[in-house]
């Protein structure tokens, strides 16, 4: 680690993780800018266990994670270094820019299009994950299969997000209509747009979903407006920064209904990233300008229209009853070509946000992470002996799964009898060896570390497996005569069998039934050789249950 005094202070002490700066349960600051001194200042500092702690001039002590410093630290480079980190790089922004998106011609999708079927993007973590991050970084996926059912447009958003509510209502049926307030509403074709720019902030994400398509004509298409205004801005770049500078009025009218927006047809951000592509001639207002800057307006425009109409930009496809088309109205321009009036073809649409789906991704990206950290731990450390049993540390907590689940336990029960010693690995979760005659607190270990990810419906029964052991052996003679060897020494290590009064304090506990379930799973859990499947088995089930912010 560099100096910390090659940091700038007042960042490194805003980024203080410790119990005085930030809320313990949520993480935010405790404490405004304005509190740190104008003199700040490193007095001290040390790297020591995988940390760098501070001492600042204020007397206030800090201690940072190495690994987690090194990934926030930015490298500014030499000024004077050509070949250094632009500010684009040194800024990965909000995942809206195209930064983070990936430009695309209608053939690099000649394989296929990212697509899942509705059924295994529930089941799966990581088929969502994987659907959620087709849309953040190329702009859309389709869902198969979605139930051909009136609404269920509604649930596939709430999948991932929230429903956006418009004057169309929570949803909207694209279909012709009699006497239609929106050319979406006739059989007409319809050219790359993108909808409602006359609306602030405009619906980030759309989703159609095919109920029928029996007509003739009425395909979809899609542009990757990005690439588009990419395109522009190489080919003719004084007509791309008119349109990033130039306000347009959007305008919706009908009879209930005046919005009103002014916004350019291909909005930056303050590093100049394309972000937000609003195109729509159906919705564009009068601009009122003088008439040699609408001149310059109207032919910087008719080229990025141009653009977008080219061939080899528009992907082409059929909706079928239960596809599902999401996808990025910041981004894409959609279309579709006409079809007969007579013909049957229903969609039913509704608008979300990209906020919505990217916390989404990223919470699931979290959820990975922590199942890959525990099936680390189960097939590293856990071909460990387990203390001195015929049976390693991870085979021994897969049967106790086993066993629950067998049982007819319920899920949280599955995981606490699967994850109940994790507190005697030492890797990301430290523990010690009992059989060495010290108590390693492993079930505090473990529920403490596993509360990360898990609520205390899991990890409760953890923290009072041990305490459940001595109970049982305080209440039940019988158990205790059945104890091994090994778990008879760990007794006394633990402190032996309950009082009458320990006894009583334990079973008025609220987590004291799951612990004694967890308990007896577990001292049976040890025949060598035992057919048990391997944690991947479980992760579904943990998946199920990880909390809605893992990792803080």
């Amino acid at each position: 680690m560099s100096d910390p005094r090659a940091l700038s202070g007042y960042w490194l002490r805003d980024n203080c993780p410790c119990a005085e700066c930030r809320d313990a349960g949520n993480g935010q600051k405790l404490f405004q800018i304005t509190d740190l001194p104008a003199d700040l200042a490193v007095r001290e500092s040390t790297e020591q266990d995988g940390h760098l702690e501070v001492l600042w001039s204020d007397g206030h002590r800090s201690r940072y994670p190495l690994a987690r410093l090194a990934a926030d630290t930015v490298d500014n480079g030499d000024p004077d270094d050509p070949e250094g980190p632009s500010a684009a790089a040194r800024h990965p922004g909000d995942h809206r820019t195209e930064a983070a998106k990936r430009f695309w011609h209608a053939a690099d999708f000649a394989a296929g299009i990212p697509e899942a079927h509705w059924d295994a993007y529930l089941a799966d973590p990581a088929e969502r994950a994987a659907v959620l991050r087709a849309v953040r970084h190329l702009g859309f996926a389709v869902l198969r299969g979605v139930p051909t059912a009136d609404r269920q447009v509604l649930a596939v958003a709430r999948s991932f997000g929230h429903v956006r509510v418009t004057n169309y209502g929570e949803l909207f049926d694209v279909r012709v209509e009699p006497d239609p307030n929106n050319l979406a509403f006739t059989s007409a074709a319809i050219t790359p747009h993108t909808d409602n720019p006359y609306r602030d902030p405009v619906p980030t994400l759309q989703l159609l979903h095919c109920l029928e398509n029996a007509a003739e004509g009425g395909d979809s298409g899609l542009v990757d407006g990005f690439a588009a205004a990419d395109l522009l801005r190489t080919e003719a770049p004084e007509d791309f920064a008119l349109l990033t500078r130039t306000p347009v009025p959007f305008v919706f009218r009908d009879r209930t209904t005046e919005l009103h927006a002014e916004r350019p047809l291909i909005e930056t951000d303050a590093l100049g990233r394309i972000r937000e592509i609003r195109f729509n001639n159906r919705s564009i207002g009068t601009l009122r300008l003088p008439a040699a800057d609408l001149d310059a307006f109207y032919a910087a425009y008719r080229r990025f229209a141009a653009i977008t109409l080219r061939p080899e930009l528009l992907l082409a496809f059929r909706l079928d009853p239960g596809d599902c088309l999401v996808f990025d109205n910041t981004r894409l321009l959609h279309a579709r070509t006409a079809f007969d009036r007579d013909g049957r073809r229903h969609l039913q649409g509704c608008y979300a946000d990209l906020d919505s789906l990217i916390s989404t991704l990223a919470v699931l990206d979290r959820h990975t992470a922590a199942l890959d950290t525990l099936q680390d731990l189960f097939e590293g450390e856990g071909a460990a002996e387990y203390l001195g049993e015929k049976v390693t540390q991870a085979e021994h907590m897969l049967q106790a799964a086993v066993l629950a689940h067998r049982d007819g336990a319920p899920p949280h029960l599955v995981a606490a009898a699967l994850l109940h010693d994790v507190g005697h690995f030492h890797g990301t979760v430290t523990g010690s060896q009992p059989m060495a005659g010290t108590d390693n607190r492993h079930s505090h270990t473990g529920a403490d570390r596993l509360a990360r990810w898990f609520g205390p419906e899991v990890t409760e029964p953890i923290r009072l497996h041990v305490a459940a052991k001595r109970y049982l052996c305080a209440v039940e003679p019988e158990y205790r005569a059945g104890l091994s060897e090994a778990s008879e020494y760990t007794l006394q290590v633990q402190g032996g069998p309950m009082d009458a009064e320990e006894a009583a304090a334990f079973a008025a506990l609220p987590g004291a039934a799951d612990a004694v379930a967890v308990r007896r799973w577990d001292d049976l859990a040890k025949t060598a050789d035992a057919d048990t499947p391997g944690f991947a088995h479980f992760r579904p089930l943990l998946a199920g249950l990880l909390a809605a912010d893992p990792g803080r």
